[in-house]
């Protein structure tokens, strides 16, 4: 196989009708009526596209869907009706993400990386007062550009080559870093590292050891400034992780996912990180040298 769009996305259906979709739905029917003219699959590898693409407003996708991709889905949806069906197929796209993360070989590896991330919705005082996201989005503090930001907050947990394993949105005027980290490790397994691993991390979860080790987890992270510093923290996989959020922002367009009702921002979210570990996971199917690298499935 080589390393092109149009390969990537018939490997990612044909994981998806063949194991995904069969694993997720085992005893789904088809209903009364005619069957969808484009199936749920097509949607997910058609959100893929739009993503991997940099085609961050929908409306603008579709119109140029016919000449990008035309060529393998031959039906396409209006956009009322792609953005119906891209929050139908939320949990779809939830459930391959960690299809795609355990079938990748480094997910293994019993090290995990985490850390939070602002995701915007808005920009105005009328936004924040009138939005469907009220409620779910609110005001919180970006550290890292030290500004205030209305939206919500992820929490990504990888591996250092890219492959999101846990995630979750919270309000950051609800929920500060612990308790966020606390709510998504406590909420399933899904989202929790294998016992045993070791979890890098930044200063903001200090005071949660306890929690991790509850766990089984082993909590890294460099020490506060009333604490001694050892000297021993590792300041690159810090590094890595900030790359891996620069990845899912500046290329995969999660700076600004568009999403005005929480169901259609949680759907943006996911399509993100569906196509993040999906250029990963083909990646290692076949054996490039950089496996985050998006640059043969941009064009």
């Amino acid at each position: 196989m080589i390393a092109d769009l149009d390969t990537l996305l018939v490997a990612l259906y044909v994981e998806l009708t063949d194991r995904i979709i069969p694993w997720l739905r085992p005893t789904q029917r088809g209903g009364p009526g005619r069957p969808a003219a484009v199936s749920d699959a097509e949607v997910v590898c058609l959100a893929v596209a739009q993503v991997l693409l940099r085609y961050h407003d929908e409306r603008h996708w579709l119109r140029a869907a016919p000449s990008r991709v035309g060529h393998l889905f031959p039906r396409l949806l209006s956009q009322p009706e792609y953005n119906r069906r891209l929050r139908q197929v939320a949990d779809l796209m939830q459930a391959a993400l960690g299809w795609l993360a355990e079938h990748t070989p480094a997910t293994a590896e019993r090290l995990r990386l985490a850390d939070g991330t602002p995701v915007v919705c808005g920009r105005s005082r009328t936004t924040a007062v009138r939005s469907a996201l009220f409620g779910y989005a609110g005001y919180g503090h970006d550290t890292s550009h030290h500004c205030f930001y209305w939206g919500a907050r992820l929490l990504l947990i990888a591996t250092p080559e890219g492959t999101v394993t846990g995630f979750g949105l919270a309000n950051p005027k609800l929920y500060g870093e612990r308790e966020h980290a606390r709510l998504l490790l406590a909420s399933g397994p899904a989202n929790r590292p294998a016992k045993g691993s070791a979890v890098v991390t930044d200063k903001g979860l200090s005071g949660t050891e306890e929690f991790f080790a509850g766990l089984g987890l082993w909590l890294v992270r460099p020490p506060r400034a009333d604490e001694p510093d050892p000297g021993v923290f590792p300041n690159w996989l810090r590094q890595r992780i900030e790359a891996i959020i620069w990845t899912l922002k500046h290329q995969l367009g999660l700076g600004h996912p568009g999403g005005r009702v929480p169901a259609g921002l949680w759907a943006r979210v996911v399509q993100r990180l569906l196509a993040l570990n999906a250029v990963i996971w083909f990646n290692w199917l076949i054996g490039a040298p950089v496996k985050r690298s998006l640059i043969a499935y941009d064009h």
